[in-house]
């Protein structure tokens, strides 16, 4: 059973659980800005994500997938074993840091699982150098840089374009500008968020494919790293019923307590995020919705006052961001251990 196709597609099931825990974890960076300005209720703001997570399969490009399938660690190092305990490591890190109400990166999670797998097995000559990684560790800090800089800049330019405007009224059309917004974030989130799960289950077929050859169902024979329609669909769809099942607790901390927002801050934040994460995902760059709506939420307090944004808040956020990578690698290193002693 360990070596055999089942055993492959049990772990693809896994992987799938992942996609459904990032969408669960990262509910909250879709929700939380129009949920905390009360355009949208709860219940209602996780469908309208879920929704727009899920139409991001028709949009993207499977650029950031390629990436994770074979950018970050050699993909002759990659076997069942090394994939099943890169999804032990991100999915354990993403339930503690839900668990403690700290929005972390499941993206990083994932590359930090799949690096701590990698290195167990071979050492650190496992790793693609420089590979993606440049793009990937810059992003940590870029991420939440310009997503400030540019909800700054937007939530200045439409200040000064609407100060003669009652704010009444502003308020009133920006409820319904924040709709568009909180869709075209919730669009980022799932098209660069879903496709690393696709990576990693075109990666992990790509490395099995001898136990396909005769399989019934053929369409789990994979030779290429190019992504199979039923791998798009399968993720997307993870994703979404995750974000429908909402991330409560990371809500209040990224919605409320980070810094006060209104529906004009709450437009602008979405707006800033969405554009970067657009960017990203046809980069190919496997960046962080948490970074970067984090780093837009901040934008929009600091375009008021800097003593509007908690940064005492936002300074432990950074340090679960500093600490997601190694943490993860090491979780899914000792899982590796775990399963070559027990699976041989």
């Amino acid at each position: 059973m360990v070596h055999s196709a089942w055993f492959v597609l049990a772990i693809v099931l896994v992987a799938l659980a992942f996609d459904f825990v990032n969408g669960f974890h990262d509910a909250a960076n879709s929700i939380a800005t129009v949920v905390s300005t009360r355009v949208l209720s709860p219940s209602f703001a996780v469908v309208w994500a879920a929704f727009f997570n899920f139409v991001a399969a028709f949009i993207f490009t499977t650029a950031v997938a390629k990436t994770i399938a074979k950018g970050i660690v050699d993909p002759s190092i990659v076997d069942s074993s090394v994939m099943l305990a890169t999804l032990i490591g991100a999915i354990t890190w993403d339930l503690i840091t839900w668990y403690g109400g700290i929005p972390s990166s499941s993206s990083h999670a994932l590359v930090g699982g799949l690096a701590g797998a990698a290195i167990a097995k071979a050492g650190i000559a496992a790793l693609v150098l420089p590979g993606k990684w440049v793009g990937t560790i810059t992003f940590i800090f870029l991420a939440p840089l310009l997503g400030l800089i540019f909800a700054l800049t937007l939530t200045v330019a439409l200040s000064w374009l609407l100060r003669r405007a009652l704010p009444r009224r502003v308020d009133k059309a920006f409820r319904v500008l924040q709709l568009g917004s909180a869709a075209a974030f919730s669009l980022g989130h799932g098209g660069n968020d879903a496709q690393k799960t696709m990576g990693i289950i075109v990666g992990l077929l790509v490395a099995e494919q001898d136990k396909f050859v005769n399989f019934p169902v053929q369409a789990f024979h994979l030779t290429t790293h190019d992504i199979p329609l039923w791998v798009i669909l399968a993720a997307h769809t993870a994703i979404a019923f995750g974000t429908a099942a909402g991330g409560w607790r990371i809500v209040k901390t990224m919605g409320q307590r980070l810094t006060k927002l209104t529906p004009f801050g709450g437009f602008c934040a979405e707006t800033s995020g969405a554009a970067l994460l657009f960017i990203c995902t046809y980069a190919g760059i496997p960046a962080s919705t948490t970074h970067t709506i984090t780093g837009a939420i901040a934008g929009v307090g600091a375009a008021q006052r800097l003593s509007a944004v908690r940064w005492g808040v936002a300074g432990r956020i950074v340090w679960a961001w500093i600490l997601t990578i190694p943490a993860a690698a090491g979780i899914a290193g000792l899982a590796y251990l775990v399963l070559r002693a027990l699976l041989g």
